[in-house]
């Protein structure tokens, strides 16, 4: 079998990579093309047709800026699924080219399969139908996301969440709690691991906030995970305030840490995950905030709280994110071990909802199924 993957960010090219993986796996055949990154091209031995760095456009105003390149973009990848012939297109998450890919892709005839759903139960949700219209069926990765989609009358099938997988694959190679307080220069002080985004914008907004909350906890030593694409000298002022960074070593930062001070984002999932109890914050500009407020239709923010229906974690947005907010929530996670015990048994039950390790077997095997039954 031929299988063409499309992925246009970071962590859908990982996803697909372990999907190509789990596919050599079951089929002595396979052979593939992709748009992607580091971790397609390790995966496959092959360098891809568009690399996600051309295809890393994220916001209204980006996409609109690069609306030329997109077109280009779009091009390309059209004309190499035409040369390469592919038995499925994999479409993965980025939604903005990708809905429009399967939309293409199916009206010639192709089998498509989209994984990594559009988060269409939040907002836009008039792209169901493009899903239900132009994709064989739609993998998805959150539990609510089944019974959404099924509604709608899409073809739908939960394989569970892959961090899962890289969460596992990763854990086993940590160092031991004192290995890596020694690393990183770390003191024997509890940790408030601090998670401020690795988007620019974010950390302006939002790190000085976060870090206003240590003077309140001088028995803490708090530390940043600087994230990968950021210098570890762009955080190098906080060394004047006592404040630590760690680089390349976030989930160990989690792992060893008493609480966590974390941006709203895939993070508080991995947080949850790792059993660190966490406070929430999002800020956005007053404009994006006040559209977004009108378009968006969900309750929480955080995926811990989405999986689980109901408030797990504090979650502190726009005004309410202030430094004295954050410390009462510390307060709470730290010395209330009722409180505390209460989160750390609804992240035990998320866990079992997100249907343990396995995503990218679970895909691969449906797949594989599904082109069985069209020939």
């Amino acid at each position: 079998m031929k299988y063409f993957f499309i992925c246009g960010e970071a962590s859908g090219d990982l996803h697909a990579s372990n999907c190509i993986k789990e596919l050599k796996k079951r089929d002595a055949t396979a052979d593939f093309a992709f748009s992607g990154g580091k971790n397609c091209i390790e995966a496959t031995g092959k360098e891809p047709v568009l690399n996600i760095d051309a295809m890393a456009f994220m916001g209204f105003v980006d996409v609109v800026k690069n609306a030329g390149t997109i077109r280009r973009n779009f091009k390309i990848v059209k004309q190499a699924i035409l040369n390469y012939k592919p038995d499925a297109l994999i479409l993965v998450d980025y939604p903005g080219f990708n809905l429009r890919m399967a939309k293409w892709a199916k009206q010639k005839g192709m089998n498509v399969f989209y994984y990594i759903s559009p988060t269409v139960w939040a907002w836009k949700e008039n792209r169901v139908n493009t899903i239900r219209d132009f994709t064989n069926k739609l993998f998805v990765i959150l539990p609510f996301e089944k019974a959404f989609y099924a509604k709608h009358q899409i073809n739908v099938e939960f394989v569970g969440h892959p961090l899962l997988d890289a969460l596992e694959q990763t854990l086993g190679n940590l160092p031991n709690e004192e290995t890596f307080r020694t690393t990183h220069g770390l003191s024997k002080a509890p940790i408030i691991a601090v998670l401020p985004g690795s988007r620019q914008q974010e950390v302006d907004r939002m790190l000085e906030i976060m870090i206003n909350v240590k003077p309140m906890f001088p028995d803490y030593q708090f530390v940043i995970a600087c994230a990968p694409n950021f210098s570890v000298e762009q955080y190098q002022h906080l060394k004047s305030k006592g404040i630590n960074t760690v680089s390349n070593a976030t989930y160990a930062l989690m792992k060893y840490a008493k609480a966590g001070i974390i941006k709203s984002g895939t993070s508080t999932l991995e947080a949850a995950l790792l059993k660190l109890p966490q406070v929430v914050c999002y800020k956005s500009g007053l404009v994006s905030f006040a559209i977004a407020k009108r378009l968006v239709n969900i309750q929480y923010i955080s995926l811990i709280n989405l999986i689980m229906d109901k408030a797990v974690v504090k979650e502190l947005v726009q005004q309410e994110l202030n430094a004295q907010a954050i410390a009462n929530e510390l307060q709470k996670l730290l010395n209330d071990t009722t409180y505390r015990q209460t989160i750390l048994n609804d992240y035990e039950l998320a866990y079992t909802k997100l249907g343990g390790p396995g995503a990218s077997a679970r895909l691969a095997e449906g797949i594989i199924n599904l082109l069985s039954n069209t020939k």
